[in-house]
């Protein structure tokens, strides 16, 4: 069995949408409560690990005698925090995320809930939902007959937007291609990648562009009096541009990860750190514009769908520094030589030449070198 998302924009009547703000802040509010409970017992057993794994998490049922409005709201999503508490800790504990924080009123407002007895169904356009009953969406592609419904996300944007994630489950057993075709791709600042037939990416690094229009608007917003109606407009301008920015990085991310995807049957790439590069190298706007990490993601799913490979290599691998002709490697090579040059004679773009021994590497990865 395999997972698959859709996302649509909703588009909520007035009584709808004060029901969502209501689940938003009821599901955050019993997220917190059971945090608090939580640690209270983590500060009581924090020396005795394995007696805290035992403890048992508070359930969102314990506080609807205490808070009554919390009946109003739909309880699969109360349910859905419970889980992602109890995720968080699971994650703390095996070392992959730091402590459970508490959620404030800034966070992402977004809640979950379920498929239960055909609680949600799709009909001309709308969607019934748990206690929101029909709401309006703009289903802009199909989902098909053979997927079924698990859940749905509902998302309220900084900009006053709603869309809905519907989570589908359907039979798909991708038969594992034979690896033809291989390509490596180097990690590039400016272009996104550089890949080992010497093609560029060319991201057209969107954050950059609107930096300057940004940077007026974000100076205009410090000089408003906070909570006043001009704050609020000016706010809703600045999150307007955020979102513009992301959805246009996201739409670039999507269209050549499927591009790679098509077009190769094993891609290679570095296993890189980007939170470690940003901070260690000062390059923090450039990594955090051009959205390496979630180009990966999208690019090692859509391969996967089609049963084809997404090879990482070590992040140490010196991939700069090795001649792609004779594999000698150099001692030192600073970021501000743009052309690698080895003793044998061989003289390439920095980059080509990484791409070409991420490729090399990945092919040894799959015997096939």
């Amino acid at each position: 069995m395999a997972n698959k998302a859709y996302q649509f924009r909703l588009y909520p009547t007035k009584e709808q949408e004060q029901l969502l703000a209501k689940t938003f802040g009821c599901v955050r509010f019993v997220y917190n409560k059971m945090l608090e409970e939580r640690i209270q017992m983590y500060e009581k057993f924090k020396d005795d690990k394995e007696a805290l794994k035992k403890q048992t998490f508070p359930t969102p049922a314990k506080y609807k005698k205490e808070f009554p409005w919390l009946k109003e709201v739909d309880s699969l999503a109360l349910a859905n925090a419970q889980l992602n508490l109890q995720k968080a800790f699971q994650n703390f504990f095996s070392g992959r995320a730091g402590f459970p924080k508490f959620k404030n009123r800034k966070a992402k407002q977004s809640y979950t809930t379920n498929v239960v007895n055909g609680n949600i169904k799709l009909s001309d356009g709308y969607i019934k939902l748990p206690k929101l009953k029909w709401v309006k969406f703009k289903q802009h592609r199909e989902i098909p007959a053979h997927h079924i419904i698990k859940a749905c996300t509902i998302t309220k944007t900084k900009t006053g937007k709603y869309y809905i994630s519907i989570l589908t489950e359907y039979e798909h057993q991708p038969v594992s291609k034979e690896v033809q075709t291989v390509v490596g791709l180097d990690f590039s600042m400016n272009t996104l990648y550089v890949d080992s037939e010497g093609k560029r990416a060319n991201y057209p690094r969107f954050y950059r562009q609107a930096l300057e229009k940004l940077t007026r608007e974000q100076r205009v917003l410090s000089r408003r009096r906070k909570g006043s109606n001009r704050w609020h407009k000016q706010r809703l301008k600045v999150a307007k541009l955020h979102e513009k920015i992301s959805n246009q990085r996201k739409d670039f991310l999507h269209k050549e990860s499927h591009k790679l995807a098509k077009l190769y049957d094993c891609v290679v790439i570095e296993d890189l750190n980007m939170k470690g590069m940003s901070q260690a190298l000062h390059f923090g706007q450039s990594v955090h514009d051009n959205g390496w990490g979630m180009f990966s993601s999208f690019l090692q799913y859509k391969l996967e769908e089609q049963g084809k490979k997404l090879i990482k290599i070590d992040k140490w691998f010196p991939s700069s520094k090795t001649c792609s002709c004779c594999g000698q490697v150099r001692e030192s090579l600073s970021l501000s030589e743009r052309t690698f040059r080895c003793e044998c004679g061989f003289e390439s773009d920095r980059d080509v030449n990484a791409a070409i021994n991420i490729k090399h590497e990945g092919m040894k990865r799959l015997a096939i070198a």
